[in-house]
């Protein structure tokens, strides 16, 4: 079985209804768990959020089908 791996990034998106819940809804189905989250919100009506999850699975497949979220504008 694969090792649990830690990873963190963050996710600029626009801060609309139900956006963050998106997002999280994402990470849950794709094997992540979150070890932390920090979110604020930014100029131009836009939310940053800090994540640190583990997860078994790879982290490219989970960064693009958050990227095919409306909401979220970039992953760094």
């Amino acid at each position: 079985m694969s090792e649990l791996t830690n990873y963190q990034f963050t996710i600029k998106a626009y801060d609309q209804l139900g956006a963050i819940e998106r997002i999280l809804r994402v990470v849950r189905h794709r094997g992540g768990h979150i070890e932390k989250l920090q979110m604020q919100t930014a100029e131009h009506n836009t939310l940053v959020l800090n994540l640190v999850l583990t997860t078994k699975r790879s982290i490219t497949a989970l960064q693009n089908q958050l990227t095919k979220l409306v909401d979220v504008i970039t992953i760094d």
